[in-house]
Parts: structure tokens; sequence; C-alpha cells
């Protein structure tokens, strides 16, 4: 314990040589002090209270950052608003099929094949299985910035595959080249908000990626409208895609890149000139002295697999995926991709059933947004899951015995609405968040691409089985399946996930390191 303290007062002190013999020669001295060996005394009082004297001068390095307050959120907004179109694309990938699966299924010839039909939906997850498993080695190998533009090219080249097939195979091919932008894509983007946002607005932008999602699927369900009078049409809902994508990877070109990265890379000045863009001149010493401290005790450069699987940092992938295979298992995704034929079965006009569950995504986005800094993460985890149980115990009573053909009616469509409403206020944006900002940051882009990798196996079998699920079992059964695993969340989440509201990333990864010592 006393090392780590001596340590401490060590870094402190550098911090106020950096801005005088510069960034470089300080990160040489610090490298230098972490091969040292660091007298062990048990430190007294006094030290104790020198050294909380001492972070606080590093917090607070000048008057007016303290009469400051927090940084502007305006000068990180556009590098968010740009991150964002991944998750706009993300959405709109999800939702293409809904409308249009009908219609695709009768111009390439697999008309009233479950299987097939299934296939167009769950190749593009499997091929987000296969990019989510590299999305680590591609972050911190070429950075945030170029991470982007590498997701954006996949989902050009498969959107136009998709759009222009005759075939089946075709189709499939162009479905998986999409997913693996689409693999790359989420990791990336929850990295890039996490790393560019202050830390008193993170949520709110994390946040703000769900309701580009929603805007995603929002678009993809009108686009998909006509799908049911014009066969082609489908053609039409494919090459739209293209457009964001390519907005994407031009504009990246304008974004800064991750602080954290740059730093761990060793370009400590490059870091220090992006904290100044998204910061200010006045935070930039505070948000250096950040860094360094969670920078400490690493002794690799680079993450291994084993220290996911056996380390330290176990406790933090476990929750990770555990999360993210309880927000599949809920069944989220059958609704995003099956609505349609959901709502046909319950004699629901389609299109209009799908708009609204689109406006309920969208709606439960912006409460997430205004309430994510609020409330805090784990309040709306739990919330958010116990509601999405609630809702599928309302669907399970749709189709049986007891309930008359309206309250099929209202129950059905009522309780899939509310479904989707409850899982945008928490569920959905904060999974992806709250890993991002837990994982330690040697650690995070390999963390995260471990998770997403449970996130898409376990949506790849809910995609491909569950209209024959559905067949097999019926709605109450399943609905009541995918019920029990939103209350098995909510247990998860009460003993398991810890708050990271208000904290910086560097305060949560040692609170969290301390706590498993």
């Amino acid at each position: 314990m006393s090392s780590k303290l001596l340590w401490r007062c060590i870094l402190c002190a550098s911090l106020d040589l950096q801005y005088c013999v510069g960034m470089d020669s300080v990160r040489r001295t610090y490298t230098i002090m972490r091969g040292r060996h660091i007298d062990k005394r048990v430190p007294s009082k006094e030290f104790l209270s020198a050294l909380d004297k001492a972070e606080t001068a590093v917090r607070l390095p000048t008057g007016a950052a303290k009469d400051s307050g927090d940084p502007s959120w305006k000068r990180s907004l556009p590098h968010v608003l740009v991150a964002s179109l991944t998750s706009l694309l993300f959405g709109y990938h999800l939702g293409v099929v809904n409308e249009t699966l009908e219609s695709i299924s009768i111009d390439l010839g697999f008309s009233g094949n479950t299987m097939a039909e299934g296939l167009v939906v769950s190749t593009c997850l499997g091929g987000a299985f296969i990019g989510s498993l590299f999305s680590g080695l591609v972050t911190d190998g070429v950075g945030r910035r170029r991470a982007f533009q590498l997701s954006a090219l996949p989902m050009i080249v498969g959107a136009s595959l998709s759009a222009s097939t005759e075939s089946l195979e075709g189709m499939l091919l162009g479905r998986f080249l999409v997913g693996i932008g689409m693999g790359i894509g989420p990791s990336v983007t929850a990295l890039y908000v996490t790393e560019v946002s202050p830390a008193y607005v993170r949520g709110t932008y994390g946040s703000s990626t769900q309701i580009a999602t929603c805007i995603g699927l929002l678009g993809a369900l009108f686009a998909g409208i006509p799908a049911k009078d014009n066969l082609g049409w489908w053609r039409i809902c494919f090459w739209i895609s293209i457009f964001p994508a390519a907005m994407l990877a031009v504009f990246m070109e304008l974004c800064v890149e991750s602080p954290q990265w740059l730093f761990k890379r060793g370009r400590a000045a490059e870091a220090e000139a992006v904290f100044e863009k998204l910061l200010g001149g006045a935070y930039v010493k505070a948000a250096m002295a950040e860094l360094m401290k969670s920078d400490r005790g690493d002794d690799a450069d680079s993450a291994k697999l084993s220290e996911l699987l056996f380390g330290r940092s176990f406790r933090v992938v476990f929750i990770g995926s555990t999360l993210f295979a309880l927000q599949q298992l809920s069944g989220i995704n059958a609704v995003f991709y099956f609505s349609s034929t959901v709502f046909k079965k319950a004699g629901v006009p389609s299109a209009s059933a799908n708009i609204c569950v689109g406006l309920c995504n969208l709606l439960g986005s912006t409460v997430a947004v205004v309430l994510m800094d609020k409330l805090g993460r784990k309040v709306l985890l739990i919330g958010s899951f116990a509601g999405m149980a609630v809702s599928l115990g309302l669907q399970a009573m749709a189709y049986t015995s007891l309930s008359s053909p309206f309250g099929t009616l209202f129950l059905s469509v009522g309780g899939m609405l509310l479904f989707v409403l409850s899982f945008a206020t928490g569920a959905g944006p904060v999974p992806s968040l709250l890993l991002s900002e837990i994982c330690p940051g040697r650690l995070r882009a390999t963390a995260l691409a471990v998770c997403l990798a449970v996130h898409w196996v376990i949506n790849f079998f809910v995609g491909l089985l569950f209209l024959r699920m559905l067949e097999q079992l019926g709605s109450v059964l399943l609905n009541a399946t995918f019920g029990f695993f939103c209350v098995v969340a909510v247990i998860f989440v009460q003993k398991n996930v810890i708050e990271t509201k208000g904290k910086s990333l560097q305060e949560i990864e040692i609170s969290l390191l301390s706590s498993t010592h």
C-alpha cells in the first residue's frame, strides 16, 4: 500500500515539472521511476494529508479552472456526432430487412423458407461476430479514427452487393460483409465517445449514440414501407445506406484521435493538444494528471487475452459479457427483426405498428439521455429490465385463453411497445457505455471486443432461430422464457454492477483495482 502512495506523490511532483521541461521529458522521467525500488515504510498521517493536498492541486491546477467549473460540452459534441453515424448505420442495417424481408424472399426465390429468411438476418450477425473479434486489434493497432473508416468500408461494399444481387447467395455475402463493419463499429463508438467526452456528460453522450441507432432504425422502417407495393423497392433501401457510411469515412478525417490511445502510444504531446481541443486549456493539466495516474502500474504495453480471462480484469469481462448476453436473451432484437411477422399474426397492420416500435425506441432513448447522468447507470438498468419483464408477461397473457380478441390485440401490441420503451431507457444504451467505463485503459479495446463477441453470438442464434421457436414453442412459452432472463438480469445488476456516474475513467479504474485486492 505504501508503495502506491509514494508513487502517487512522485507522480504529483512530476506533473508540476511537465509544464516546465515539456511533456516528453516527463514521460521519460515517469518511465524511469517505474523501474526503481520504492521504500515500503508505512506513511504517517502528515504524509497522507500532504498527499491529498498535492492531488487536489493537480485536479485544480489554476484559479481559472476553479472558477470555470466543468469544461464546455460543445467542444467534444461535433466529434461525438460524427462517431454516432456508426450507430445510425447499425440501427439502419438492423431494421432494413424488417419491412423488406417478404419482398426480398419473393424476388430472390426463397419465399416461405423460414430458415432462409432467418439466414438473411443472422448472416449479418455472423459477420458482426467476426468483426467484433478483430475490433480490439484494429482499434488499438490503427487508432480510433482509422478504425471508424475501416468499419465503413465493408458496409459500403456489402450494401452495394446486397442491393444488386440476383440470388440468395449474393444477398448472404453482402449481409456478411455489412456485418463485419457492424461488428467493428459499436466497440469503436463506445470507446471513442467515452474517451473524448467530459466526465459530467459522458453518460448523456453515450446514450445519444442509442438515439442515433433509433433514428437509423426508424429510417429503415420508413424506407421499407413502399416495399409492400413495389417488389424491387428493397434494393433502394440497401443503396440508401451507402451515403451515411461514406459520410462517416470522410468526416472522421476532421475529428480528433482519442487522447487515451495517443498517450498509450507514447505520443503524450499530441494527447495534450487533443485535450486542449476537447476541454480547453484550463483543464489540460488535470486531464493529463488523470491519464498518468491510471498508467502507473502496467508492466506490459499490450493487452493479453489471458489477463481478461484469468487476471485481475476478469470481473470486468464477466460483468460486461453477462450484461450483453442477458440483453440479447431478453429477445429485443427479435422484435426489431421480425416485428412485422409478429404483428401480422396478431392481425395488426405491420407498417403502422413498426413505426410505433421505432418511435417508442426513440422516446426511450431520449429519456435515457436526460436521466443517464442524473439517476446513474445502475438504476436505469434495473428499471429497464424490470419493465421488460412486465411487458413480456403482458404479451404472454395476450395469447392465453383468458384473453378476449380485443384483449389479445391490446396486450400483444401494447406489451411489445412497452417492451421496446423499457429497453431503450437502460438495457439498450447502458451495457456498452458501462463496459467502456469500467475497463482498464490498456485493456479497454480488447475487453470490449470479447464482450461484444458474446453479444453477437447470442444475437446470431436469436435471429436464426426466433421464427422456428415461435412455431415450435408458441408465443406464451417464448415470451415467458424471455421474461425469465429479464428477471435474472435485474438480480445480476443489483449484485454485480457498480455505479460510474460523474467519475473520470481513471477514478473508475483505480476504484475497481482497489476493490479486487
